[in-house]
């Protein structure tokens, strides 16, 4: 099960926002799920774990720890757009941020594995020119995203990965 994408969830078709103890849970969850997913993607180079709910393509997206300094890897829905790499920081529609995101925002250099393939990218956030023809794509491809959004008060960064020179 990718980060951010809980499909099995606390009613995750449901806009009513989660409460904080199904934050919690779920967060522990989506916590204990995606090392394996991560190490199944791995040892199968996306031949499992490569696929979500409707075929939604899954990528392997490698941070470094904001605080840790270490790499920290988690699986995500991503949306393929020319050489870049489209995610979304949703977590399910949950109040805050994806760690992932907020490890990014402080050290953009991620590497992102799609298969067999790693690359090197610098990941930032679409500007809001951006996002919104990438949203309708995105969800397009995963329509959960739209009541993740309704779900929260935040809004929900679309994150772009470009490869680096």
């Amino acid at each position: 099960m990718p980060a951010g994408s809980p499909a099995f969830s606390l009613g995750a078709m449901s806009s009513k926002p989660y409460t904080p103890l199904q934050e919690r849970l779920l967060s522990g969850v989506l916590k204990g799920m995606s090392p394996v997913n991560t190490a199944v993607y791995r040892i199968s180079s996306g031949k499992v774990g490569g696929r979500f709910s409707r075929r939604a393509p899954i990528c392997l997206l490698t941070t470094t720890g904001r605080r840790s300094g270490q790499p920290r890897t988690v699986p995500l829905l991503y949306l393929a757009d020319g050489d870049d790499v489209v995610l979304v920081a949703s977590k399910g529609g949950m109040a805050h941020h994806p760690a992932w995101y907020l490890n990014l925002a402080d050290n953009p250099e991620v590497t992102v594995q799609i298969g067999r393939t790693t690359t090197r990218m610098v990941a930032r956030t679409a500007t809001p020119e951006e996002k919104g023809p990438l949203w309708q794509r995105l969800v397009a491809m995963y329509k959960s995203y739209d009541s993740y959004q309704a779900r929260t008060e935040r809004d929900i960064p679309v994150v772009i990965c470009t490869p680096a020179s």
